[in-house]
């Protein structure tokens, strides 16, 4: 440095003698002096300015470096994504996912926005109780970790947005039907607020199930109104008060009744053929059944028995009339020896009566012995319970 100060005096100085000496040579230095002292000020300023380059150099490498150094090291970013997914900034459940210099909430079901802040509004199911104030709810909400979180009661589910959201009915009658192509009760589903439940109609009861129904036997239970000299017959839903009438006297033919649903014929003639081939019993019966019965279906039996002491007919004979066997609804079929059933084939659908008649002839060494006739009544239901 202190060099430096010199040369430049010196320079400054040789530069005023030059100057004031201008023309005249005795007094002042010699010119070779003036240009040697120029030459060494010449070198001295090249060597300053290669070592400001060098420097300037040195300076330039040191900044690219750490430039690079800066570079590889991209943990300083992650680190600082970390520290905003630790903040947990993602709402409602929401999953936070690190990046380059940001985040992003990955948001649940029904939830949207960039802290999944916000309910997305859902179209309310077609089962869904809308504009009932009564089938309504306001939801129950709480904050946690700084998060508002709603819930409905069992039986209602969550609609519009976080910030009008409601509860609403969801009806459990429809949507069993959605779900299981089906009906949640037997009868009737009543859907009410929350819940649902079953009702049955006129003449039936609930069963403890909820669901089911059962007929209500009013002959049993003495909830009928049927006078005397008639008979109380339970039907679905129901009762009637039936009195059988036996067949009206013709020629040498009679009835008696024996029992209330039984008619004997009086003896016969010996002469009269026409008596001894009339039926010689005729009995009523009467089937309460429910609507759309599955078939084949067993209705009723008929057998012959013999008395003490006397043996009974080596065969029988069964047939089937009325208007019903027309239709082809029923057939009457040996089970047995001395037995014969009346089978339904076809199944019915209520409400609706029915009357056939089923006949069974008896033979002994192939000689009609007698006929006896059983007058089937059948009641079906308007139900399938």
């Amino acid at each position: 440095m202190m060099r430096k100060v010199q040369c430049s005096c010196l320079l400054l100085l040789c530069l005023t003698a030059i100057d004031h000496c201008h023309g005249v040579t005795q007094s002042c230095i010699e010119r070779h002096q003036v240009v040697g002292v120029l030459r060494q000020m010449e070198k001295f300023l090249k060597g300053q300015e290669m070592r400001f380059t060098e420097g300037l150099r040195a300076m330039k490498s040191k900044l690219a470096a750490l430039q690079n150094s800066v570079s590889r090291f991209p943990q300083a970013d992650q680190h600082a994504d970390a520290n905003r997914c630790a903040s947990n900034p993602c709402q409602n459940g929401g999953t936070c996912v690190e990046g380059i210099n940001q985040y992003k909430c990955t948001c649940p079901q029904n939830w949207s926005g960039s802290h999944c802040q916000h309910q997305t509004q859902t179209a309310p199911p077609e089962w869904s109780v809308m504009n009932d104030p009564a089938f309504s709810r306001k939801p129950r909400c709480a904050k946690v970790d700084r998060a508002q979180h709603c819930s409905c009661d069992a039986g209602f589910h969550m609609s519009g947005t976080s910030d009008s959201s409601i509860c609403q009915d969801v009806n459990e009658c429809e949507v069993y039907k959605v779900e299981r192509g089906g009906k949640l009760c037997a009868h009737a589903c009543v859907n009410i607020p929350g819940s649902y439940r079953c009702s049955c109609p006129a003449g039936y009861r609930l069963l403890p199930d909820g669901r089911s129904c059962e007929d209500v036997d009013e002959c049993l239970s003495q909830q009928h109104n049927c006078t005397r000299g008639t008979t109380c017959i339970n039907t679905g839903g129901g009762f009637q008060c039936v009195s059988p009438e036996c067949p009206h006297s013709h020629g040498n033919v009679s009835y008696v009744r024996t029992s209330p649903f039984q008619c004997e014929r009086n003896p016969c003639p010996m002469e009269s053929r026409s008596c001894h081939l009339a039926p010689k019993t005729v009995s009523f019966h009467y089937l309460s059944l429910p609507s759309q019965l599955q078939t084949p279906a067993t209705l009723f039996r008929m057998a012959t028995a013999a008395l003490p002491g006397r043996s009974g007919p080596d065969s029988l004979r069964f047939g089937i009339g009325g208007a019903a066997s027309a239709k082809g609804l029923f057939i009457m079929q040996r089970s047995d020896r001395q037995t014969g059933e009346l089978i339904l084939v076809q199944s019915l659908r209520g409400p609706q009566d029915i009357a056939v008649e089923v006949d069974m002839s008896e033979y002994a060494e192939r000689v009609f012995q007698a006929k006896h006739v059983a007058r089937v009544h059948i009641m079906v239901s308007p139900y399938e319970f």
